[in-house]
């Protein structure tokens, strides 16, 4: 090999390094509302509380405390809103502008309640990149815009145990061993059980979803964007 042309196949695999160390160090998401206290226990097991403009990473886990909610904008345009007492933790999140093939999101929701709109995951390249997880069921998201809240024992007044879904905009899908359940707009679903196909509720069971502290921002870009939906 030419020298000329090893050092330019040096300098293209820095190039690549320091693109993919940027892309890290930029993180998934940034805090961009906050009511009440948001706490993250990062994956090497350190606890720190969080304000607007904190960065979220892959592995993080959530938490917000009694009468607090938290908004995540993350790169790809989506966003996360969190209510009180809620655990979510991102347990991968891809995303790089010119490779949409390699997109992919999850989150996993362990108790409380999330709601979501889609980004650039889920609307370009793998429909089925964007997903969340529960103890009942596995939400998949296609560019739209829902609800989902995890019931434990003792945390939703008289409701079954189980997950709830409802979707504002667009579709859902819910799936688990049991089967699958297609949730439209306006529309609720329930899986009770891992092993039990999920189903249509005939309306509202009584989550009572009421409005947020704050409108929930819709962007292609961390921290702002160019339209901006009322949650209601």
């Amino acid at each position: 090999m030419k020298t000329k042309e090893f050092f330019t196949l040096l300098i293209t695999a820095l190039f690549l390094a320091l693109a993919s160390a940027s892309a890290l160090a930029a993180g998934a998401g940034v805090v961009t509302h906050l009511s009440g206290t948001l706490s993250v226990q990062r994956p090497d097991g350190t606890v720190r509380i969080l304000s607007q403009k904190s960065q979220v990473n892959p592995g993080d886990l959530l938490t917000t405390q009694r009468d607090s909610f938290a908004q995540i904008n993350f790169t790809d345009g989506s966003a996360a809103t969190m209510r009180p007492e809620t655990t979510m933790k991102i347990e991968a999140y891809t995303f790089v502008q010119e490779k949409p093939q390699g997109d992919a999101m999850f989150m996993r929701l362990l108790k409380g309640g999330l709601r979501t709109v889609t980004g650039l995951i889920g609307k370009r390249g793998d429909q089925d990149a964007y997903r969340i997880g529960t103890s009942t069921a596995t939400i998949g998201i296609r560019g739209s815009s829902g609800e989902t809240v995890e019931c434990l024992p003792g945390t939703c007044g008289k409701l079954p145990q189980g997950t709830y879904h409802t979707t504002f905009n667009g579709s859902y899908i819910m799936q688990n061993k049991g089967g699958t359940q297609l949730i439209n707009e306006g529309q609720f679903g329930f899986a009770q059980d891992p092993m039990k196909s999920p189903v249509l509720l005939p309306g509202d069971p009584g989550l009572n979803l009421g409005q947020m502290p704050f409108t929930l921002g819709i962007g292609g870009t961390i921290g702002g964007g160019s339209q901006e939906c009322v949650v209601r």
